[in-house]
């Protein structure tokens, strides 16, 4: 209704990036500057611009019934982009304080969550917090890689406390490098400043309150 979207075959209905002035803003992109949406059948299934991506993507053979549903303009299933924009609006409402997620979700996933709401009527999300990677020898933590760590088993060998030191002690779009020594210097500066706490509550707990009033 908005002229911001198109069908194209039965079921498949595409983003129009054109037809939205703000597309690219969220990261500081120009149109012509842009890396081609990651849709491999795009063109196949008429898709006018190749920056244009799937809102909704027809039932495809071989895949389960129950991973499709009915709509105006044919059978099918949401984009990637439209799920994250749909479960915003159910439990966060058209306006929304904060986003987050990992730096490597920026473009094209983030960009394009961000036009097709707005684009639909939403205010969507205030501000966007993009967080830096914990890595392993260089690489992105990751459960396809293999190369992630349970928190379970992190618990085993450091208390709560150091854990969550650990991964908030740097900037948050500043990557942590995890390496066999990162819970061993987490505890040791958590005990640091667990003794100096100690040590204060000791000396001020033999401070009158008038005392603390005079030094003020």
């Amino acid at each position: 209704e908005r002229g911001h979207a198109y069908t194209t075959t039965p079921g498949n209905a595409f983003f129009d990036v054109q037809s939205w002035a703000e597309y690219g803003s969220l990261t500081n992109q120009r149109p012509e500057d842009l890396t081609v949406a990651a849709d491999s059948d795009g063109d196949e299934l008429g898709k006018r611009n190749p920056h244009d991506f799937a809102l909704w993507k027809a039932s495809r053979p071989g895949e389960p019934e129950t991973a499709s549903w009915p709509t105006p303009f044919g059978r099918g299933r949401p984009g990637w982009h439209l799920e994250c924009s749909a479960m915003a609006r159910r439990y966060l409402g058209s306006a929304f304080d904060i986003h987050g997620g990992g730096l490597d979700l920026r473009f094209p996933h983030h960009e394009n969550e961000q036009a097709q709401s707005r684009a639909a009527g939403d205010e969507f999300a205030g501000l966007w917090m993009h967080s830096a990677w914990v890595t392993q020898g260089g690489t992105k933590m990751s459960k396809s890689l293999g190369n992630g760590l349970l928190v379970t088993e992190l618990l085993a060998r450091a208390r709560a406390v150091v854990v969550r030191y650990a991964l908030t002690a740097v900037q948050y779009r500043s990557m942590i490098e995890w390496s066999e020594d990162t819970l061993a210097d987490a505890e040791a500066t958590w005990a640091r400043l667990e003794g100096f706490v100690e040590r204060a509550c000791e000396h001020v707990s033999t401070v009158t309150d008038d005392e603390v009033r005079t030094a003020e």
